[in-house]
């Protein structure tokens, strides 16, 4: 495995793991390298130093939290992360049972809550077109109930 840090042509810079160094130009050529920031494909290899082991013997890696992937590398993903974790513990999951939950709570035969679940593209579009209001959430949540 292979570390590289790479840019966008937006300039935003972000560490990103290959399995080798052919590995990185295969998916690139196919389109499947983006930013992890903005999402475009025209990325490239930043400049970076190399790791060179001064000693004898292998050394234990340093701890790098620029490569934990868990933690927020901007302040979009931080803000991103704050908005996950709100979202978690203020709401109930509904699932699957989204659509039918949010039309029970716009019709009165439901109490009204904070909740978030699934809907395909056509139950969202019609609680969309009946006045009904939803939005996608911009991360995946963890699926867990209050």
């Amino acid at each position: 495995m292979i570390r590289y840090t790479l840019k966008c042509a937006e300039g935003h810079q972000f560490d990103s793991w290959f399995q080798s160094a052919g590995a990185f130009d295969t998916l690139k050529a196919a389109g499947h390298v983006s930013c992890a920031i903005c999402g475009g494909t025209d990325v490239e290899k930043a400049l970076m130093a190399p790791r060179v082991n001064q000693s004898g013997s292998a050394a234990e890696p340093e701890a790098d939290t620029k490569g934990d992937l868990s933690a927020p590398a901007s302040p979009a993903e931080q803000a991103l992360a704050e908005l996950k974790q709100h979202v978690e513990k203020n709401s109930t999951y509904v699932g699957g049972k989204f659509a039918e939950e949010a039309r029970a709570m716009h019709l009165g035969d439901a109490p009204e809550r904070p909740i978030w679940g699934e809907a395909n593209a056509k139950d969202a579009k019609s609680l969309i077109d009946d006045g009904i209001p939803v939005a996608p959430l911009p991360f995946t949540p963890s699926r867990k109930s209050n």
